[in-house]
């Protein structure tokens, strides 16, 4: 394996998009294979691509690749100089250099390095030629449509876009509060209850519409997918250790006021979770009647009185609590209630008193770590993506207003 099998078909990034079309038999080295309005594509550049892209250690059908990455930057070259913006002799240099940096190269120890792999030099500048016209005609079509704004920085940033990869799981939950009635005996019929449904979702979604006293009942238990990192540190080992469709022991919350039992649904990984949350920012009403129909209107009405947080000072004076600690610090029931919540969303589902007084919580916000880089890494990251979206767009449109023709 030589040195280039550090690079990967990732390297070509800033090249067309790679799809297949039918193989184009080479005759004559130099002759044209394919004609593309006015330019041609010879059969010697599609073997050149080829062992270009050999040599960088991309897999796939390498001849299907190379004849759609030369079709592609045929039109890219030609979209370049129609627009003025083609790469000028300087900055292909620099971009020779760029690329040879890759393999901790200088750009003459590169270029002789690819001769005797069979790359001739020109087949390198070109394909970085093509690449700085192509990003030179992206920015000077899209930089303004593709702009991003404060609001989808703080977005990204709440959500975690483009920060990196991460594991979310799917749980459906079923939650029943302690009362002088079931404290004997509820974490024993809970445990049962879970051997009953262990491996059933249907079962346990039956029975959590049933029996439990969160408002997840309505959906069959089921939270949604969430980040393995919004769970209560003390849970989340146990459920990166369930199987699909296994049910968890029964779980105290609350310090023992309520108790649940999780039935684990599934595990994804993604590309983008949430950035680290460094505080919670949360409101916490006591309401008598536990989840009695009086005190849930109450909270309702409390709920539909405000707008934010800050509201409540004039709404229930002295009437609730607010506090903003970190995530560990939070009791069991009420950091789950707060997991499934938008900001100035508020949840019933957490009782105190042996279920006689509801504790309504209303989220406030989730105080955010800066990802790495601030705002402004978020917001070039994000103008990337965007580029590249419009990219994709700009040359298949290209490709379906040219006459492409395979000549044998």
């Amino acid at each position: 394996m030589t040195f280039f099998s550090k690079f990967s078909a990732a390297s070509l990034a800033f090249a067309a998009t790679l799809v297949g079309l039918g193989t184009v038999q080479a005759q004559s080295p130099f002759s044209a294979a394919i004609r593309i309005d006015d330019a041609i594509v010879t059969n010697y550049e599609i073997d050149q691509r080829i062992r270009f892209i050999e040599v960088l250690n991309a897999q796939g059908d390498l001849r299907n690749d190379a004849i759609e990455a030369l079709i592609n930057e045929r039109l890219q070259q030609a979209e370049g100089l129609r627009l003025g913006v083609a790469a000028d002799p300087e900055a292909i240099e620099a971009g020779v250099e760029e690329f040879a940096a890759r393999a901790n190269l200088g750009a003459e120890q590169f270029i002789r390095q690819m001769g005797s792999e069979g790359v001739a030099p020109e087949t390198i500048r070109d394909f970085v030629a093509t690449g700085i016209t192509w990003r030179n005609v992206v920015r000077n079509q899209f930089a303004n449509q593709a702009r991003i704004s404060d609001a989808e920085i703080d977005r990204a940033m709440e959500i975690g876009t483009s920060l990196g990869g991460g594991v979310e799981i799917l749980l459906a939950e079923i939650i029943i509060p302690v009362t002088p009635q079931n404290q004997a005996n509820l974490e024993s019929e809970l445990a049962r209850l879970g051997r009953d449904v262990s491996g059933n979702s249907e079962r346990f979604s039956e029975a959590a519409r049933r029996f439990s006293a969160a408002p997840t009942r309505e959906r069959g238990g089921v939270t949604g997918w969430r980040p393995i990192t919004s769970i209560p540190e003390g849970l989340r080992q146990m459920f990166l250790d369930m199987a699909p469709g296994q049910v968890s022991r029964p779980v105290p919350l609350g310090g023992g006021q309520a108790f649940a039992i999780f039935q684990f649904r599934g595990e994804r990984e993604v590309t983008a979770p949430p950035p680290t949350v460094t505080a919670i920012d949360y409101v916490t009403i006591a309401i008598p009647g536990g989840q009695s129909e009086a005190a849930l209107t109450e909270a309702a009405r409390l709920d539909a009185a405000v707008d934010t947080c800050n509201d409540f000072n004039g709404v229930i004076p002295g009437g609730f609590e607010r506090q903003s600690v970190a995530p560990g610090q939070i009791e069991q029931d009420i950091a789950l209630a707060l997991r499934n919540l938008d900001d100035h969303e508020m949840s019933t589902q957490v009782t105190r008193n042996g279920g006689a007084v509801l504790l309504a919580v209303m989220l406030c916000d989730r105080v955010l770590a800066d990802p790495e880089g601030g705002r402004a890494a978020v917001r070039e990251r994000l103008f990337q993506q965007r580029l590249e979206s419009l990219a994709a767009g700009y040359i298949e449109e290209l490709r379906a207003n040219a006459t492409i023709r395979f000549l044998n």
